[in-house]
Order: C-alpha cells, then sequence, then structure tokens
C-alpha cells in the first residue's frame, strides 16, 4: 500500500461526498470501491475510515453508507460554532499581533469566490484562520471540524453568485471588526453570521429534499430535536 493511493482515493470519495455526487444515505462497499479504484483493500478501508472520522461515511453492518444528513446535528454544530466562534473572536482580537491580523483582513479582501466549491472552501478557511489566531488550539480544531462535516450543506447555500457575495461581505465586516480591535462587535457579528447560516441552510434542505428522497436527510438521534426530511 503507498500513502499516495490512499490519498488518491480518499481525495476523490470526499470530493464526490461533499458535491453530493455520492448521495446521503448512499450504500458503498469495500470491494466495489476496489474494483472503481483498482486497489487492494488496504487503501480503500483506510481512505472510508478517514471519511468516517470527518462524519463523511460511516459503517452499515458488514458495508459502509455516505453519512445522513442529520437536522438534529446541523442545528447543534451551529450552537457549538456560535459559542467557540465569538469566544474565539475575542481572544483573537485581545492576542494576535496587528501583522498577522492585518495579513487576515487582506487575504479577505479579495472578490466573492467564483463557484459553490471555492465559496466553501473560502468560507472554511476564513472561520479555520479567525480561530486558529485566538492561540487557543483546541478551538481552532472544533472549528475546522465542524466546517468540515457543514461542507455538504454548506455547498447548497453558496451555489449563487447573490449567496457568495452576501458570505464575502459579512466576512469581511468581521474582518474590519477585528482589524479595529472590537472584540464585542466582531464576536456579535460572527454570532449573527453563523445563525443566519444555519437559518439558510435548513430553508435549503427543505427546498432540496426531493434530491435524496429515499436516501437524505436523517435525524437518528432518540430525543432529537430536528425533524426527519422523509
Amino acid at each position: 500500500m503507498s500513502l499516495s493511493q490512499t490519498e488518491q482515493i480518499y481525495a476523490r470519495l470526499r470530493r464526490a461526498v461533499l458535491a453530493l455526487d455520492l448521495a446521503p444515505g448512499e450504500r458503498m462497499t469495500e470491494r466495489g470501491l476496489e474494483a472503481d479504484f483498482q486497489a487492494s483493500r488496504t487503501p480503500v478501508r483506510a481512505a472510508l475510515v478517514r471519511l468516517e472520522s470527518e462524519g463523511l461515511a460511516r459503517r452499515s453492518g458488514r458495508g459502509w453508507i455516505v453519512a445522513p444528513i442529520d437536522l438534529t446535528e446541523i442545528a447543534e454544530l451551529a450552537e457549538l460554532r456560535e459559542a467557540v466562534e465569538a469566544a474565539a473572536v475575542r481572544l483573537t482580537v485581545a492576542r494576535a499581533a496587528d501583522g498577522d491580523i492585518a495579513a487576515f483582513a487582506r487575504s479577505h479582501s479579495r472578490p466573492p469566490a467564483t463557484d459553490a466549491e471555492e465559496g466553501v472552501q473560502a468560507g472554511g478557511d476564513f472561520h479555520a484562520e479567525l480561530a486558529r489566531l485566538s492561540g487557543n488550539r483546541l478551538m481552532a480544531d472544533a472549528v475546522r471540524g465542524a466546517m468540515t462535516r457543514l461542507a455538504r450543506t454548506r455547498l447548497l447555500d453558496v451555489r449563487t453568485p447573490e449567496a457568495r457575495h452576501q458570505a464575502a461581505r459579512e466576512h469581511r465586516e468581521i474582518a474590519e471588526a477585528v482589524l479595529s480591535r472590537d472584540a464585542e462587535g466582531a464576536a456579535s457579528l460572527i454570532a449573527d453570521h453563523i445563525r443566519r447560516t444555519n437559518e439558510r441552510l435548513l430553508l435549503l434542505l427543505d427546498a432540496d429534499r426531493g434530491r435524496f428522497r429515499g436516501h437524505g436527510y436523517a435525524v437518528d438521534r432518540p430525543g432529537a430535536r430536528g425533524a426527519a426530511i422523509p
């Protein structure tokens, strides 16, 4: 087994899952993937385990499925992000060096992304980098993990140029507040941004449910607050 082969299989599967080419709930077998990628079981299984660690694949009996989109998890991730990112941005304002903040603001003053995949990447980079500047590694890891778990649904959110322009504008406002060392202003802006994004995601998932009927959205934890989209 070569690491490069595992990485290639992982990257191709991850791209297919995030782009919704592999639908939520769709079954995958190691044997089938071995044939698709002309690879042995070891790199295929290693790629699937890595996807599982990111919440993108799940074991199902003796096989695997693409992880369902869980509405309760989306709501919980929004709550986690709001709490962690608001706290992290306050630490960033207090701790980060002027040069690092200025570089961050410059890097996110570029024009909006030109397509949905670029939009997802730009949004993930913005939030992960802002949390990293807090100096708290655990906060940064939590934000990065949350953005990965939300990548499929965020792809729906940034499909239109209007949505990408709005995301870029809100990111610039947050960056400007950080640059001004306005901790409470930045925390308020990022909390509002996360809440608005979550509201849009839920509306989009409801509108898009027919695309994955028989696969797609599930709430599979007892006592969940969300509701399954059939």
